[in-house]
């Protein structure tokens, strides 16, 4: 398969992953935003990464995926959301693992600001 294709499919997923995410948060299922914002934000960097360099490291680890970028002088103002929320992502992050094994809840609170993040990264080349 062509990167671009591969690209195109992942940014789609990675949309589709947010659009699912802010109807959860209107129904109050704040755990599954989380999660579907982490996945959000997972695919969105990796499409980029593949886009830029070829390839993407097959990881779940946002934030080696985000100090990936910081490399691509075109995407530093990508890198700079992640070094402005290093915790919200560290957050994500634990939450991949938790909203799937552990019996922890998330807040209304929690759950919007991880919306308010995959809202903004996946601004970066988004598809029309």
């Amino acid at each position: 398969m062509p990167h671009i294709d591969e690209v195109k499919i992942l940014r789609k997923r990675a949309k589709a992953f947010l659009k699912t995410a802010e109807t959860a948060y209107q129904d109050g299922e704040y755990d599954l935003t989380v999660y579907l914002c982490e996945q959000a934000i997972q695919l969105h960097l990796k499409s980029i990464l593949l886009e830029e360099l070829g390839d993407y490291p097959r990881t779940h680890s946002l934030t080696y995926l985000f100090q990936l970028l910081q490399k691509i002088e075109e995407l530093r103002n990508l890198y700079n959301i992640y070094k402005d929320n290093k915790q919200l992502v560290t957050f994500l992050e634990d939450a991949y693992i938790a909203t799937r094994y552990l019996p922890r809840e998330y807040s209304k609170e929690e759950a919007r600001e991880a919306l308010k993040l995959a809202q903004e990264v996946l601004k970066y080349r988004e598809l029309p």
